[in-house]
């Protein structure tokens, strides 16, 4: 065991935010292969949100330690891997396990943070850089002159999106509460106030022949809309079922129903296509082929976010200790972008 100890926050099950617990234990030492990462910055992403209710579609039994990602600094390597990684700072991608103030990882599955950007900014663009990079270059293949329709355009993936969008010279349209569109306005986004208009009608006002491509995470009956509303040749991006994350009943059942509706779009003969994205497609085929993929859309993020393209968005910071009142705080939707967690 390397000497110190560690820190986690544990989900022990479908609890409140207060029921979060805090374990402490030796720090382990790394396999061949491996490294320890010493987490400088965690965050709570949507996941986390889901996990905590159970109804995220994936997620290993209780109790676990939540955390998509980490961005910190390799303090020990093992057998294998090259001592001059020692020192350097580095972004992971995990699915869970992040909120500790150690992680042991695969050297493989590390991405260095360039130099310039601290470990909170990385942070805020570890799972939802990543995220609107592959939808929008890899899924949707946005080009100059399109114009393409984010919903949640304030939420932690849709005000990276919405960024990434115009930098590629896009016209974005962005559905956002009423409270959020002057911030929007001023990036240069039409904003619609789902709460208040008619979604499909408004878009249809703006962009009569359709949208290039939607972006939605909020699945349920309104993806039937987003399908709706594309251009010949558009494409729909699924990434996710927020509208059922307060529901009962089975966590697979909202994204096999997605599924099915994505199969059946793609069969009919318009020139339109529809994914369910998933930034952890193709890893159980290849994973060094996931790996390098991985490694240069997060790249190209982090020069996006060092050229200023993109905006490293931090709505709090808190002790890792305090991940309950963190929780608490981005479950909220009173903050605008990410609350990040240090160690």
């Amino acid at each position: 065991m390397n000497a110190g100890a560690m820190v986690q926050v544990v989900l022990p099950g479908n609890v409140e935010p207060e029921g979060l617990q805090i374990r402490r234990r030796p720090v382990p030492s790394p396999a061949p292969g491996q490294v320890v990462v010493r987490m400088e910055a965690t965050g709570v992403s949507f996941a986390e949100q889901q996990m905590r209710r159970g109804r995220y579609y994936d997620q290993p039994p209780f109790p676990f330690v939540p955390g998509y990602d980490v961005v910190g600094t390799v303090s020990v390597t093992g057998d294998g891997v090259p001592a001059g990684l020692v020192g350097t700072r580095v972004a992971v991608l995990l699915k869970v396990g992040g909120w500790a103030s150690h992680v042991v990882v695969d050297a493989a599955d590390v991405v260095p943070v360039p130099d310039g950007i601290g470990a909170a900014e990385a942070e805020t663009v570890v799972i939802n850089g990543i995220t609107a990079w592959q939808m929008l270059h890899r899924k949707a293949r946005v080009r100059a002159g399109q114009t393409v329709l984010v919903h949640g355009a304030n939420g932690g993936v849709g005000s990276v999106l919405v960024q990434l969008a115009h930098a590629a010279g896009a016209h974005v349209i962005g559905t956002a509460s009423a409270r959020h569109h002057a911030a929007l306005r001023a990036q240069g986004v039409t904003p619609v106030d789902y709460r208040t208009e008619d979604i499909p009608a408004r878009v249809r006002e703006l962009a009569p022949g359709g949208v290039d491509a939607v972006f939605d995470h909020v699945g349920g009956r309104g993806i039937i809309d987003s399908w709706q509303l594309l251009a010949p040749g558009g494409t729909l991006v699924s990434y996710g079922s927020a509208s059922t994350r307060d529901d009962e009943g089975s966590k697979q059942w909202p994204v096999l129903k997605l599924l099915g509706r994505v199969w059946l779009w793609n069969t009919l003969p318009n020139g339109r296509s529809a994914y369910f994205f998933n930034v952890w497609a193709g890893r159980a085929l290849s994973r060094s082929r996931f790996r390098a993929r991985l490694r240069a859309d997060l790249t190209e993020v982090f020069e996006a976010l060092r050229r200023g393209d993109i905006t490293a968005r931090i709505a709090a910071e808190l002790p890792l200790t305090q991940a309950a009142e963190a929780m608490r705080l981005a479950e909220s939707g009173t903050v605008a972008g990410k609350v990040v967690l240090h160690p």
